[in-house]
């Protein structure tokens, strides 16, 4: 679905923002790009979106080189993208003209747009928001009326370039079921954040450094890295760490990400014993 092969980038042509990216992400997957500040992650989901062309390597997403500037609208159109600030992304002061808009610069037909803005907002869990002023809504209401917007379009690819950022943790949490309900959908979820509760729920984690991916598995599998993440100043869930500590004292307990499995697990060796 998307690859990345050998894959450079500089903003500056002194250090390298993305350095020798080598990334395969099938089809339907839910994969989240955690990073420090100048690690490179925003700057590899916007590749996906050929917003940046590399320097070295190429990019293909469903097959189409993201370097032939010819096919950028399908590139565009089949991985859709939403930001950080949902104010830079809202065009509109109604809700239904701005999920309505991206697909009517497609050239979709006005029988069709009604449709498609039905379908955006229910995705979303915004049905009857149709006639509801953008300025009037919440931080979290905003990001999920972007994200309807961009699914108007139809994308495969549903990229999320810090999106919880800037909302609160009540949003990010309906946000977070959003990517998790249209993944299970079978679109394919990109995340880039810095909250692990996010991280915990992707199918795999990549671990961005220095412009390097640097860990690159399951959550448990990279998460059990703790010494390594807390280096990179990444927070590792609570579970994780008491699991990690459980086993270094000879506990037999898997390596848990939510405080409810380890319990259980702890409790089942106390039943056994």
């Amino acid at each position: 679905m998307i690859d990345f092969d050998g894959v450079r980038f500089t903003y500056d042509r002194d250090h390298y923002a993305l350095n020798g990216i080598d990334l395969h992400i099938p089809a339907g997957q839910f994969v989240c790009i955690l990073g420090g500040n100048g690690s490179g992650k925003s700057t590899l989901s916007k590749h996906v979106n050929a917003l940046l062309m590399p320097d070295e390597g190429c990019v293909h997403v469903d097959g189409t080189d993201t370097r032939e500037q010819g096919l950028w609208y399908l590139v565009r159109s089949t991985a859709g993208m939403v930001f950080q600030n949902p104010d830079d992304q809202i065009v509109a002061t109604l809700v239904e003209n701005d999920v309505a808009f991206g697909p009517e610069n497609l050239g979709v037909p006005s029988s069709e747009l009604r449709e498609r803005v039905t379908e955006g907002l229910r995705a979303v869990g915004l049905q009857g928001f149709e006639l509801r002023e953008t300025t009037a809504l919440s931080g979290g209401q905003k990001q999920r009326v972007a994200i309807a917007g961009v699914l108007a379009m139809h994308p495969r690819v549903l990229i999320f370039d810090e999106a919880s950022a800037m909302i609160d943790p009540r949003g990010r949490k309906g946000l977070l079921k959003v990517a998790r309900n249209l993944n299970d959908a079978g679109m394919t979820i990109i995340m880039v954040t810095h909250f692990m509760e996010e991280a915990a729920q992707a199918d795999r984690v990549i671990v961005m450094k220095a412009g390097s991916a640097v860990l690159d598995g399951t959550p448990s599998e990279v998460f059990s890295h703790a010494a390594e993440l807390r280096e990179l100043n990444l927070d590792v869930p609570f579970a994780t760490e008491l699991s990690l500590e459980l086993q270094e004292q000879g506990v037999p307990v898997s390596t848990h990400l939510s405080e409810s499995d380890l319990e259980e697990d702890v409790c089942s060796l106390f039943s056994r014993a």
